[in-house]
């Protein structure tokens, strides 16, 4: 028959197995992961004073048990704080603790009552739960998933550690006689040891879907510009040339590069020369419509796609961005001039053709003296 000590025996090996998994992702910088671990590891030591009631003296099977453990949630609050980049209200957090410490110090040494005991610790638990649950606002692609699931974990503990509390104090004021106590202890008691579990279950899984994303992120964009990297570029133009095919639209593409970039290197240094990467980026953002695409193909060449763009469109993006390119980003910076090779996306065509055509219209633009936009020439006809 299952009993308060395996129950507490079972969430041990439960807080041991997840302090392992998250002793394996403590490389991955993600935030939260160290306080998340933390609680796991306080969390063994007070289910086994709790274990050891009757065994060792009632200040640490009770006040230094239920300390611990309310530590553990604060741990855990804590976590997810900083796993989203929230701030923490130590004070109030540290105060709740307290307090509900001061209520098992008080309802065992003051005024002997086990249901106010477990009212007070309820209390701060359940409070606790229900702020992780408020911390998770809705999250997009991977994280969306381990994010639900935690938030609804929390709530769920939440309102079990709410239900627990008002059980117990109502026990505490009048004995309840509707419900065996044998079998409500066991029900509470496995809702309280089992939430951390839970809630970790959830902070590992939002901790690997974070470190997947930032993957993912890392191997479709450029380190130092943080555009979208050459291979994104191409996955991309393939998926806006089927969609031109599809519905018949038509499709721009620009190449830019940056005018004389290895002076600008050779006279100010890397560190300038990536600041001119940068803010051409940042300026290029800036100056193109919503829904194209900038990306750094290498070097201090880009690409541009421009959906749904006729060739006049095309052609007043790329001398805007022409334009706006032409000066300093910052008084008495590294000025950078850029060419750039316009091709529109004809019938038929590949995305290498695509590609070829605008290489050329921007090797022409070079060789007209830089600084400029040229345009390709159509296709000769087959």
């Amino acid at each position: 028959m299952l009993s308060t000590l395996s129950l507490l025996l079972v969430t041990t090996a439960l807080s041991v197995i997840m302090l392992l998994v998250l002793s394996s992702l403590a490389g991955s910088k993600v935030a939260g992961i160290r306080e998340w671990g933390q609680a796991n590891g306080l969390a063994v030591v007070a289910l086994l004073l709790f274990a050891s009631r009757g065994v060792l003296p009632d200040l640490l099977s009770i006040e230094g048990a239920n300390g611990i453990f309310l530590v553990t949630i604060a741990l855990m609050f804590v976590g997810f704080r900083r796993h989203l980049g929230l701030p923490v209200p130590l004070r109030l957090l540290a105060a709740g603790g307290i307090a509900s410490l001061a209520g098992v110090v008080l309802f065992h040494h003051g005024f002997e009552s086990t249901s106010l005991r477990i009212t007070s610790v309820s209390v701060f638990h359940g409070a606790v739960c229900f702020g992780i649950a408020a911390s998770l606002g809705p999250a997009q692609g991977r994280l969306r998933y381990p994010t639900a699931f935690t938030r609804h974990a929390a709530l769920l503990l939440g309102l079990a550690h709410t239900v627990r509390g008002l059980f117990y104090l109502a026990d505490a004021l009048e004995p309840v006689t509707f419900v065996a106590p044998a079998s409500a202890s066991l029900v509470f008691f496995a809702l309280g040891t089992l939430a951390l579990p839970a809630l970790t279950l959830g902070a590992v899984m939002m901790a690997n879907a974070r470190v997947l994303s930032d993957t993912a992120y890392a191997a479709e964009h450029d380190h130092l510009t943080g555009a979208p990297s050459r291979r994104a570029f191409f996955d991309m133009a393939e998926r806006e040339l089927a969609r031109a095919r599809r519905h018949r639209t038509q499709l721009g593409l620009l190449l830019v590069d940056a005018d004389h970039f290895k002076r600008i290197n050779d006279t100010y240094g890397h560190s300038v020369g990536d600041q001119v990467l940068r803010d051409l980026v940042a300026r290029t953002q800036e100056v193109i419509r919503k829904i194209d695409y900038c990306a750094r193909l290498g070097g201090e060449e880009f690409g541009v796609l421009l959906p749904d763009a006729t060739r006049q469109t095309a052609l007043a993006v790329a001398e805007r961005l022409r334009s706006a390119l032409d000066r300093p980003a910052q008084p008495g910076g590294a000025a950078c001039t850029v060419s750039i090779g316009l091709a529109m996306l004809e019938e038929g065509e590949s995305l290498a053709s695509l590609m070829e055509r605008a290489d050329a219209a921007l090797y022409a633009a070079k060789e007209a003296g830089r600084n400029r936009v040229v345009a390709a020439l159509e296709r000769p006809a087959t």
